[in-house]
């Protein structure tokens, strides 16, 4: 018969002290679960930074596509004596008063030959430069904008009106005399939809602030056309909003 001291002495002392087998297995299974956290965790910034690195690579993409489309369109009706300008950081292209200037109060293009043929032609550069290389395919929408001087309009919606009627005739004209290979309405974005639209904007945006003369005034009638770039997918910056409301940080 076996003694107390000899049970002890020959026990298994785990089988004495469950509780010791119970918390073992709990800190084993809390190792698992931070290594396993810690894994997706690791796999998930990983995605993100990546997400955020193809979503910039995208946007600088169609920002170059656009510049390289505005400074060959300038460059081009320079060469053929066309004055065009470029504004605001290379999105916009604006047409000078020398080459179009719409009379007061007129939303028609002027009779001059040479004012239509500068406009056909700047229609005719544009939709090739953008179609070269399909770099449409970085655009979103170009605007053709129409603006007025600070004298107010007698037509129906004031000089907002006669601004947007400005920028319409300017886009029936070239979609009237563009052969029919080359007219602007046959383009589409990346989304396939009409890259062109048309957008008034009175006398809000002014080139010459001050318009005491005729010719201050005459600077602000006029045509400037807008080129939008495509912006990556929102999907794409999910998992930063995600983890910056989980406090997560990259």
């Amino acid at each position: 018969m076996k003694t107390a001291r000899g049970r002890y002495a020959g026990g298994n002392a785990d089988e004495e002290n469950p509780y010791w087998i119970s918390f073992s297995d709990i800190m084993s299974g809390l190792l698992v679960i931070f290594v396993l956290a810690s894994l997706a965790l690791i796999l998930e910034l990983t995605q993100t930074r990546q997400d955020v690195s193809d979503a910039l690579k995208e946007l600088q993409q169609a920002e170059q596509a656009r510049r390289e489309i505005v400074e060959e369109v300038v460059d081009e009706l320079r060469r053929s004596n066309v004055v065009v300008e470029i504004s605001e950081n290379h999105t916009v292209i604006r047409i000078d008063e020398s080459q179009l200037a719409f009379a007061s109060g007129e939303h028609r293009l002027p009779p001059e030959s040479r004012v239509r043929n500068n406009v056909l032609e700047i229609g005719n550069v544009m939709q090739r430069t953008i179609r070269k290389g399909e770099r449409w395919k970085y655009l979103d929408t170009v605007f053709i904008e129409g603006h007025t001087d600070i004298i107010p309009s007698r037509r129906e919606m004031g000089n907002w009106g006669l601004s947007t009627w400005r920028a319409i005739s300017v886009w029936n004209y070239w979609n009237a005399q563009l052969p029919p290979a080359s007219k602007l309405d046959q383009l589409r974005n990346h989304a396939g939809r009409p890259l062109f639209s048309v957008s008034g904007y009175g006398e809000t945006r002014p080139v010459t602030i001050h318009q005491e003369t005729e010719e201050m005034r005459r600077k602000n009638r006029r045509i400037d056309i807008r080129f939008t770039v495509r912006r990556p997918a929102l999907e794409k910056f999910d998992n930063i909003q995600r983890m910056i409301t989980d406090g997560k940080t990259l």
